[in-house]
């Protein structure tokens, strides 16, 4: 009898239309809400100032709120002496002389900052983001997540299995849509950081998945007897330990980033924690759970023989 501590594959069928629920309801969301984008991706103006000491947020958005611009996104930048705010476009100005506008209104708002003395501003730059480059931006993402995945089904097949590149691309699409999913259902601003969290997701995810597959392509060779699913729930046990430290150190880490960190960082902070959490879950009941459904065998995974090796004269 082969020892295991958890049955995870016991529940396989459970955790299958779980997920499903959750990436319809994500897929759905998308579909009918879309995502809240940020001013990376769509039309706005963004002013940087650089402020000779320690400058308070909630202070500025008060300056701010009370001279009319109760709009505007107040957010840490790099420094906290370093601010970006971020303001929508003035539909009445012509597009030709957004430009413009923007650096006026980056003028506008330094001096009323600057106006109690308590402090030197620098206005480090004003720009204006057209919704085009947003646009833009938009679908460059999104093309390189599609071939991010596409490399890594490649990989994975090379290195592994055809049904592991499989179950492995499948677990980080099912991360990737149910992250997106969380954002549109809750309307969380989708930024520029946000989508590079979204490529972080990809590489811890499969980093993860990987370690998995090794330990069962190793359990599979190694073993002999047990049927499949007994081979993969030792596999699962015997990678626990493991996945439980590096996910909660990770985690940690992410936490201490969204309380501390700053507005600027806070999308980027969220989006990982989602993805960390959804992406151990898919290590153990998605990627796993599709190679079982795609039978695996001992014959995939057994090391093949050269012709004219030693062992072709064993009788």
């Amino acid at each position: 009898m082969l020892n295991k501590q958890f049955d995870f594959m016991g529940i396989r069928k459970i955790a299958a239309m779980s997920s499903l629920l959750l990436v319809l309801i994500s897929l759905v969301s998308l579909a009918t809400r879309g995502l809240d984008f940020g001013l990376d991706f769509t039309s706005g103006t963004s002013v940087r100032l650089n402020f000779s000491e320690s400058v308070a947020i909630s202070e500025v958005n008060t300056t701010l709120a009370d001279a009319g611009y109760g709009d505007a996104v107040v957010v840490s930048f790099g420094s906290d002496r370093d601010i970006r705010v971020i303001l929508p476009v003035d539909a009445t100005v012509a597009e030709a002389d957004q430009a413009g506008q923007a650096v006026r209104v980056g003028e506008t708002i330094r001096d009323l900052l600057a106006a109690d003395g308590t402090s030197q501003i620098t206005l480090e730059g004003s720009d204006y983001v057209s919704a085009k480059v947003g646009t833009e931006l938009a679908e460059q993402g999104g093309l390189g997540m599609l071939v991010a995945l596409g490399i890594i089904m490649v990989y994975i097949a090379v290195r592994f299995q055809f049904k592991f590149s499989v179950g492995a691309v499948v677990a980080l699409a099912h991360d990737l849509v149910i992250t997106l999913g969380i954002f549109s259902v809750f309307g969380m601003e989708f930024n520029l950081n946000t989508l590079a969290a979204m490529l972080a997701i990809i590489g811890y995810s499969l980093n993860d998945t990987i370690v998995v597959s090794d330990r069962i392509r190793e359990n599979f060779r190694r073993l002999r007897s047990g049927t499949p699913t007994d081979m993969v729930n030792v596999s699962l046990n015997q990678t626990l330990g493991r996945t439980i430290i590096t996910s909660l150190t990770t985690l940690l880490v992410l936490v201490s980033i969204l309380f501390v960190g700053g507005e600027s960082t806070q999308g980027f902070a969220i989006a990982l924690i989602i993805g960390v959490v959804v992406g151990t879950y898919s290590s153990i009941y998605i990627a796993s759970n599709v190679i079982l459904m795609m039978n695996v065998t001992r014959e995939d995974l057994m090391i093949p023989i050269k012709e004219g090796s030693e062992l072709d004269d064993i009788p």
